[in-house]
């Protein structure tokens, strides 16, 4: 996996990308999503991953951890999800949340437990998925999910070796 930051260039790509495996596409653009891409030989989008973090910067919300269906099942999605928690980690995060519907035990093997939408819509008022859920009464239909994070759990990680 060689993970690159996601550039406003890369933007419609990754719109795309993520939109043909169903996942949240509003605010990739804002200033507070951090966002990185895998990509094939040829340039394609075949993964992504990233967060956003609260406004004190303790809370992370993992989105955006998606792997092409051809290249499921060999670990890339962990390897993702492992990635964005250990940079969120890194500046500071001491506690990650997502919503995910359909990918509850994908999230329980990295080890998030299912927790209360309200807290985490409270934890994470300001970032733009949370607010965008307020707005168009999706909230109301998600599952949260949340683990906490050590900084010293990720040391070795598959966040080395990385473009950033």
């Amino acid at each position: 996996m060689s993970l690159e930051r996601c550039r406003p260039a890369d933007i419609d790509a990754l719109t795309d990308f993520l939109t043909a495996v169903d996942l949240t596409v509003s605010g990739l653009d804002a200033p507070t999503v951090r966002l990185w891409i895998d990509r094939d030989t040829t340039g394609t989008v075949t993964g992504s991953t990233g967060y956003e973090l609260s406004g004190d910067g303790s809370h992370a919300l993992i989105r955006s951890v998606a792997v092409s269906p051809d290249a499921r099942s060999r670990g890339r999605g962990t390897d993702l999800a492992r990635f964005a928690l250990a940079r969120a980690a890194q500046e500071g995060a001491s506690r990650a949340w997502l919503f995910s519907r359909r990918s509850g035990p994908f999230w329980q093997g990295v080890g998030f437990f299912p927790a209360d939408r309200d807290e985490l819509s409270a934890a994470l008022a300001d970032t733009h998925q949370v607010r965008l859920f307020r707005i168009t009464g999706q909230l109301e239909h998600e599952v949260a999910w949340s683990r906490p994070l050590d900084r010293g759990e990720f040391d070795g990680g598959p966040h080395r070796g990385s473009n950033l």
